[in-house]
Parts: C-alpha cells; structure tokens; sequence
C-alpha cells in the first residue's frame, strides 16, 4: 500500500494536470512535502529549530546549531540522533538462527548465547551487497536493524529466501522509535537513567530497562567511532524519551545531533554509509569490510565470490584519503595518479576533529597501499592527497596519519 501510494503521488507531481491541478498550486506543493515520511519526533526538531531535509524520503534534521558543534560535542561530551528512520525486523522460529546465519556474512554463531550483537552484510549471489546491518540475537527472537533507504529492499530479500526455513519475520519499523546516544558522556548518562548495571555491558551487546518509567531496549553500539548506546523505544514513547535525555543531560553538555554530524562522525571514524562505500554492485571485500566476512563458517548468499575475492585481486578497493589544504573533497570528485584517473571520491569532507580534509574513494588495488600518493579533482585544481590507514580517528588512540 505505501508503495502504491508513492507511486500515485510521484505521477501527480510529474503531472498534475492529470487531476486538474496546476504545476504551481498549493495543492501540488503540499502533495510534494507530504511525500517525504516522518519520524515520532518530527515535530520535536521543528521545536527546537532543526533543519529539515530528505534523506532517503524521509524528512530529517540534517543541523540544529551546527554541524561542528555538534560534532565536538559527540567528541568531547556527548550528544543524542533520531535515527528512528531505521528499520527493524523480527525473526523468530525454529530456525531463526540457521536462517540469518545463511543470510548474513558474518558468522552469527559469534553470537554464543543471548544479548550479543554483530555488524554484517546481506549479500548478494555475485557479492554485490544489498544492506548492511546490525544483528541482536535476543533471548525469544532476533532482530535486525537495518538502513532507511533499504527497509522495502531488505523486506522482500529476506522474504524471498524464507521459504526453506521454519520461521517468522515481522517488521516492526514503524512501531519503533531508534534514539542514538553517543560520547564520552553517554555511558554516564544513560546509567543515570536505567541503572548503574549499564555500564558493566561490552560493546555489542543487549539490555532491556526502564527510563523514568519508559520501557526501553538498548545496545551498546553506534556509528560515530565513540562509545554509547542505541535505544529503541515504542513510537508513541519516543518523544517523551527525547525529551528526558536532553533534560537530564544538560548537565552532561548534551546536544542534539542531525544527520550532518552523523555523516562527518562516521566519516571520521571509518565507518560506510550504504549507497556511498556499498551498494548492490559493490561488495563487503571491496569496501574493506574483510574483517566482518567470515567465509569459513559454511554456506551463505554470496560465499562464493567472497571467497574468491579474497583470494584474488580486486577491480576496486575503498582506501581512506588524507588531502592537504582547506579544499573539501565531495561524492563524485575524480581521483587521479599523476594525469592518469584511476578512481573517485565516495564520500568526502572536513575532518572536523582530526583537522584536515578527509574522503573515502575507489581506486584499483595497485594504489592502495598506505602512502601512495595520488590527487583529487576539486574544482580546477589537482589537490595532493595520500592513502593511509583507516580509520582517520579512534577513541582512545593518537592519530598517526
């Protein structure tokens, strides 16, 4: 029904006089804005003075304050993301755990016994990737939190290889609001809130508590490079939930983040952004995920190329690209090695922490090595840029790029 409901309003905004509306009334402008899907706390950023933008057909706080503040917030206190966007999905059954274990390319069986997470990919039979995501394996179920712009795509994958296994999917994205509470300060905070035992749990994993009677489940995860949690709450509580965190940690230097911090801390710390570093024709290995793919664990969708990727060379690789000067790399900004082009940019900006221009790009294998020195197109100019190790920044450790 969504679908079809987006289908017949996209026809009306390419012709609206199919329905006797002109291209410039009120009504078409109104048709257009409400195209875009919103989270529980939609109204929430407007109140506080968000800038709204669509991502992935969603209309989301891209800044508050700023980008920069609110990226040294998360750096040095902490700050809280709608991330409610994302889509969760139930599996449950006889055979759950075989059923994601096949789906997925990390081994699950990591995964020894209840409350524990792991990142992975769903793969494609030619490698290309189709989502990644986090997966929890809980007490009663699994749950899969996977990215906004895929949730149709990765609801009709799963469902199209279900059919072998005795289990249940069910998708409960738009019962779910996704809170992200991220920073040095975060632990702190949300001990405050659910109890000191919080602060005992490794990272990935699972707990379940109360915050100040809301009813939450959390892991100890995020995509920032920084320590925190990702909280998930009912979609009639998120609000009340955003609300408190940033009461109670005012005294904590709390910010709210947008989605543009959230791409510069990721940026920084390392990390993909699907549709950037992965898509359907790239794969994990290709992306430099190798770490997250476990090829030895047994049959799953994609193996086969996988393990040959990684025994062979690669058409591509993702590297980690350090450029001098203030000129920013961008999406799309080709890469060369003296005049010859040999990659682009996938995703690119200030590094705003490590305090240079950072970007990662595709570039044939040949030019990955660390210290390879290559240029960026930006603008009219060449801008001397080298490749070195990812990530650009991690918690705890000086930056040696």
């Amino acid at each position: 029904m969504r679908a079809f409901r987006e289908d017949f309003l996209n026809k009306i905004i390419k012709s609206p006089d199919a329905i006797g509306l002109s291209p410039y009334s009120e009504e078409v402008a109104f048709m257009v804005i409400t195209t875009l899907k919103e989270t529980p706390l939609a109204s929430a950023h407007r109140s506080i003075g968000a800038r709204m933008v669509d991502f992935a057909g969603w209309n989301m706080p891209v800044q508050y304050k700023s980008i920069v503040q609110e990226h040294l917030a998360v750096r040095t206190k902490v700050g809280l993301f709608d991330v409610s966007h994302m889509g969760e999905f139930l599996v449950t059954g006889l055979q759950a755990a075989e059923f994601v274990q096949h789906m997925v390319a990390n081994d699950c069986n990591k995964l020894s016994k209840p409350d524990m997470a792991l990142y992975t990919q769903l793969v494609r039979p030619d490698g290309g990737t189709v989502d990644d995501l986090i997966v929890y394996r809980r007490k009663s179920d699994w749950l899969l939190v996977v990215n906004a712009s895929n949730i149709e795509k990765d609801w009709q994958w799963l469902n199209q290889h279900v059919s072998n296994f005795k289990v249940k999917l069910e998708d409960i994205s738009e019962q779910t609001g996704l809170l992200a509470l991220q920073g040095p300060r975060a632990i702190e905070l949300f001990a405050e809130l659910v109890g000191p035992s919080v602060k005992e749990m490794a990272s990935f994993t699972y707990g379940e508590g109360t915050a100040d009677g809301i009813d939450v489940w959390f892991g100890r995860t995020g995509y920032t490079g920084e320590d925190g949690f990702e909280i998930f709450v009912k979609a009639n509580k998120a609000e009340a939930l955003w609300n408190l965190l940033l009461e109670r940690g005012q005294k904590f230097g709390i910010e709210p983040c947008g989605l543009g911090a959230r791409d510069t801390l990721r940026l920084e710390a390392g990390l993909p952004l699907y549709g950037h570093e992965l898509d359907d024709h790239t794969s994990p290995i290709e992306a430099g995920l190798g770490w997250s793919v476990k090829p030895d664990k047994g049959e799953f969708l994609g193996r086969d190329v996988i393990v040959k990727q990684k025994t062979e060379t690669l058409l591509k690789q993702c590297v980690c690209l350090r450029a001098e000067g203030k000129a920013l790399p961008r999406q799309g900004y080709d890469v060369y090695s003296g005049e010859q082009k040999i990659g682009q940019v996938t995703s690119g900006s200030q590094g705003i922490f490590v305090g240079y221009p950072i970007a990662f790009a595709f570039v044939p294998p040949a030019y990955a090595k660390l210290g390879t020195q290559l240029s960026i197109a930006i603008r009219d100019t060449k801008v001397p840029a080298k490749v070195v190790a990812r990530p650009f920044y991690k918690r705890g450790r000086p930056n040696a790029n």
